[in-house]
C-alpha cells in the first residue's frame, strides 16, 4: 500500500512514515526499515518525536540497536515511549548494563518509569545475570514508586533467579505473588530448571503447568531432558508412555467430514 501511495504522487507525512515503520517491525525488515529511514531524509520529514520513536523502535527489533541509539541521542524531546523504546532494545540484544545506563539517565532527567519500563530493565537483569540489580529494581516498584507488580514482573523475576541457578529463590517469589501463577511464570521455572537439570523444583513447576494448561508438550519435553540427566530412567519411560497417551487422546478428538465427495480431516 505505501508503495502504491509513492507511485501515486501522494505525499506522505509523519504519520505514514510511522505506520510503514511498524510494518518493518512486524516483518523484521531492517533492509525496508532502512529504505523508509531514507525516504524520510529524503522528503524533509521533520523527526518529531514520535516518529523519531518509531524509528528507534524499528532499529531496536530488527537488529541495528547502534542506529536506534544514534537516532535516540539526536532527538531533542524524549518521551517515555522513547526511553523505554532504547530501554528494551538494548535488553532485547543482551546488553544489560546499556540498558541499565538508559533507565538511569532516564529517572534522572526527570521521566517517571512505568510498569513497561521496569520489564523491559528487569528483562536486561535477565540476559546480564545481574540479580543484585533485578531485585533492587524489583523493590523499587512499590517503595519508591508505588507500583504493584504485575504477572509479566514476577516472571521477569522468576526467570532472573532461574538463570543465575537460584531455583529456591525462584520457587519462593512464586509462592508470594498476590495472585496465581500463570503458564509463564511456571514455564520460566520448568525452562531454568531444565538448564541446570534440577529435578525436584523442575516437578514442581511441571505440576503447576498441568494444573492450567494440562497435556502441554513443553512439559514432557522438559522433564524429559531432566529425567535423562538425573539418571531417572524410570521417569522417562513414563513421559513417554504419557506422550503416546497423550497423542492418541488427540487423534480421537478429531473428526471425519465427508465432503463433495473428498474425505477431510
Amino acid at each position: 500500500m505505501f508503495l502504491l501511495m509513492m507511485n501515486s504522487g501522494t505525499r506522505p507525512n509523519h504519520y505514514t512514515f510511522s505506520s510503514v515503520l511498524d510494518a518493518c517491525v512486524g516483518c523484521s525488515s531492517l533492509v525496508m526499515g532502512n529504505q523508509v529511514h531514507a525516504c524520510i531524509l529524503k522528503f524533509g520529514i521533520p523527526l518529531d518525536v514520535i516518529l523519531a520513536t518509531s524509528l528507534v523502535d524499528m532499529y531496536g527489533k530488527c537488529g541495528d540497536i547502534e542506529a536506534a541509539f544514534s537516532v535516540f541521542q539526536s532527538m531533542v524531546i524524549k518521551n517515555l515511549v522513547s526511553w523505554n523504546s532504547i530501554i528494551g532494545g538494548y535488553a532485547r540484544h543482551g546488553l544489560a548494563s546499556r540498558a541499565l545506563e538508559e533507565f538511569e539517565r532516564m529517572v534522572k532527567s526527570g521521566v517517571v518509569p512505568d510498569e513497561i519500563s521496569f520489564i523491559n530493565a528487569l528483562s536486561a537483569c535477565g540476559h546480564g545475570g545481574m540479580v543484585k540489580e533485578g531485585e533492587e529494581l524489583f523493590d523499587s516498584m512499590q517503595a519508591k514508586y508505588g507500583m504493584q507488580a504485575e504477572m509479566e514482573h514476577y516472571s521477569c523475576m522468576v526467570d532472573l533467579y532461574g538463570k543465575a541457578g537460584q531455583l529456591e529463590k525462584a520457587e519462593e517469589l512464586i509462592k508470594r505473588m498476590p495472585f496465581e501463577p500463570d503458564v509463564v511464570v511456571w514455564g520460566s521455572l520448568l525452562g531454568a530448571c531444565g538448564l541446570h537439570s534440577c529435578l525436584e523444583v523442575g516437578e514442581i513447576a511441571a505440576n503447576g503447568i498441568c494444573k492450567l494448561e494440562q497435556d502441554h508438550p513443553a512439559v514432557y519435553s522438559v522433564l524429559s531432558r531432566i529425567y535423562g540427566a538425573n539418571g531417572v530412567r524410570s521417569g522417562v519411560i513414563q513421559l513417554e508412555n504419557m506422550v503416546q497417551k497423550w497423542h492418541a487422546r488427540k487423534q480421537k478428538a478429531g473428526s471425519w467430514i465427508e465432503y463433495n465427495p473428498r474425505v477431510t480431516w
